[in-house]
């Protein structure tokens, strides 16, 4: 049996996982690649860091020469985060003559295009599924099994870290600052939890599937994003009441003004596979016009199943499939047709409004009017004693609608004499 050479850039969390599997589960690998997968190489930046596997003596260094200068390694797992250095590796690697894995979604929101385009002109590959939502196989979905629909939408929770603490929150009562020192405790959440928490993560992957599922080149700091950072508890409980679970929801949906990207905290009705997916676990809800709507559900983060999916797209490079699939998706491609974008404030749908104002006549009368004036309708009002003399909390759920009014409105209302503190907005998905 002959024997695909694999190097490792990175041996943290994710390329600990790998390295465990490649030296644990060799002969079960082989079966499934009809190649033995050799890990030769591991370059890391700090040797002295402890590491949770043990690897043969000398197979670790600090020095990149030693898989670049290497003609007998085939392809490398690039399991470093971040952009930079990352970026100018993994150039480095494809100009070497090796074909690359890799799980780092924000080089690939960032630079896919550049990284592609050079791949091609040097005859290499590139497999990232393990780059979104983990474990889950969606990267293959989308661009392999679904190939024959036109995706019409895509509805995701795409951040684990995320879903931990919403979950801490919704069913146990808990602060957002309780939620996220419990996320960081059990290793869901990093000492700086910003891009998590603030909706920059789940953008970066929205922009990945985004492009694979409709072609679409989208700036991922330009999506439309709002995190769980503000959050309240009191919202968790008003959802509750009204038949809904707040979930950080990642949409991509195909209408007649163009594609909709957004990100943002969302009320999605309990009881609907999305409501229920809990914990630090990711899901992906998409429709497509020939298999309808189509559901994955999985661990989106942590050592192994990240790592499960890195070894998955290293199989398909020893087996040949990867680079069968690079060819001729032509992902990140210049010339390939692209979708526009919509306007966000375009955008249509249900929302969440939610205010404290004074408890005085005509205050709803007042908010119906400048919502009326937006031509927003109202579907529902929850209004109930505040504990705070004279303020009452009133919440709003409008019929559907657009982001724009919706803005429009809600700028109208903060001028008024009544209003007491800042409004709160969400959008609703059914």
């Amino acid at each position: 049996m002959a024997d695909t050479n694999v190097a490792l850039i990175g041996l943290g969390t994710v390329g600990s996982g790998v390295a465990r599997l490649l030296m644990e589960n060799a002969d079960r690998l082989a079966r499934h690649a009809g190649r033995r997968l050799v890990l030769r190489q591991v370059v890391v930046q700090d040797l002295k860091k402890p590491r949770d596997v043990r690897l043969p003596a000398g197979l670790v260094s600090t020095d990149l020469s030693r898989i670049t200068a290497d003609k007998d390694t085939q392809v490398v797992a690039l399991l470093m985060g971040g952009v930079e250095p990352a970026r100018t590796i993994a150039l480095k690697v494809l100009e070497s003559g090796k074909d690359i894995v890799t799980a780092n979604k924000a080089l690939l929101a960032a630079h896919g295009e550049e990284l592609f385009a050079r791949a091609r002109e040097l005859g290499r590959s590139i497999a990232f599924e393990a780059a979104v939502a983990g474990g889950i196989p969606i990267i293959a979905n989308l661009s392999q099994c679904l190939s024959a629909n036109q995706i019409q939408s895509i509805h995701a929770i795409l951040n684990g870290t995320s879903n931990y603490i919403l979950t801490q929150m919704e069913a146990h009562g808990a602060s957002y600052a309780d939620a996220v020192a419990d996320a960081q405790r059990l290793g869901y959440a990093e000492a700086d939890p910003t891009m998590d928490v603030d909706g920059s993560d789940a953008a970066q992957k929205l922009a990945i599937l985004a492009h694979l599922a409709f072609g679409a080149h989208a700036d991922w700091e330009k999506i439309s994003r709002a995190g769980i950072d503000t959050l309240d508890l009191a919202d968790m409980r008003y959802a509750k009441e009204l038949g809904y679970r707040i979930k950080l929801l990642a949409v991509a949906q195909l209408t007649a003004a163009g594609l909709e990207l957004h990100v943002s905290p969302t009320l999605v009705k309990l009881g609907t596979p999305l409501a229920e997916v809990r914990g630090a676990y990711n899901a992906v809800s998409v429709v497509g016009d020939s298999v309808g709507r189509v559901f994955f559900s999985g661990l989106g983060a942590g050592q192994m199943p990240t790592a499960s999916a890195v070894v998955a797209d290293l199989i398909d490079m020893a087996v040949g499939r990867a680079a069968i699939t690079f060819r001729t998706l032509e992902m990140w491609s210049a010339t390939a047709p692209r979708v526009p974008i919509s306007d966000f404030q375009n955008v249509a749908g249900r929302y969440y409004l939610r205010f404290h104002v004074a408890d005085q006549p005509s205050v709803l009368a007042e908010i119906a009017g400048l919502l009326g004036k937006q031509d927003i309708s109202i579907a529902s009002v929850i209004q109930h004693e505040d504990e705070a003399a004279g303020v009452v909390p009133l919440v709003i759920m409008t019929h559907n609608t657009t982001e724009g009014a919706v803005s429009r409105a809600l700028a109208a209302i903060e001028r008024v004499a009544f209003k007491r503190g800042p409004s709160v907005r969400m959008r609703v998905y059914n």
